[in-house]
């Protein structure tokens, strides 16, 4: 049983929260108005909107020390839905590993929506969960709740790759926005 602090409280972060409790995980929810409660879980979710990660990080930032922090935003620009809010050679989840250079920051839950997370199917098939991060041990930590909770996860490689994740949760986010897919859709990994 692993102690697992979800920041956010959102669609997203309850849909986690859900998976980790379904494997046997505990679990500590807390919202934005939650600071006076310190973080106790050895992994630590971000699930709050991108341009809420500074204050997160500004509040918190040493309760990450020496912790597994998985980042699930997508910096993306809300008011066009035509870009990517960070340059082009990085991503928010690069941000936020250099922001805090003591934890082992994994990009993860970002390719896929609150519902289908929720639901634990696409299309017939487990919902997938990508995870690119550095540290193999943080890795295989977090992928063993995920499958716990009965989803699929697949190791997606280094920090590097988060740019990519980020884009296809872009893209996601986009196709549901503009009403080509459903918010409930999704892309399925098939392996």
């Amino acid at each position: 049983m692993t102690r697992i602090s979800i920041l956010g409280t959102g669609t997203m972060g309850t849909a986690i929260a859900g998976i980790a409790e379904k494997g046997g995980n505990t679990v500590q929810l807390l919202g934005s108005k939650d600071t006076d409660q310190i973080v106790t879980g050895d992994i630590v979710v971000l699930a709050v909107p991108y341009p809420a990660i500074k204050e997160v990080l500004a509040q918190r930032a040493d309760q990450l020390t020496g912790r597994v922090v998985a980042d699930i935003t997508n910096p993306v620009n809300f008011e066009t839905f035509d870009s990517l809010t960070v340059p082009a050679d990085s991503s928010a989840a690069a941000e936020i590993a250099a922001a805090l250079p003591d934890s082992k920051v994994l990009k993860a839950f970002n390719t896929t929506l609150g519902p289908t997370l929720a639901a634990g199917v696409i299309g017939g098939r487990p919902t997938t969960a990508l995870i690119a991060g550095d540290d193999t041990d943080a890795k295989t930590q977090l992928a063993g709740i995920i499958t716990a909770g009965g989803l699929q996860a697949v190791d997606a490689g280094t920090l590097r790759r988060a740019r990519e994740l980020e884009a296809l949760g872009f893209l996601q986010i986009t196709l549901a926005a503009t009403e080509k897919v459903g918010w409930t859709g999704g892309f399925a990994v098939v392996s």
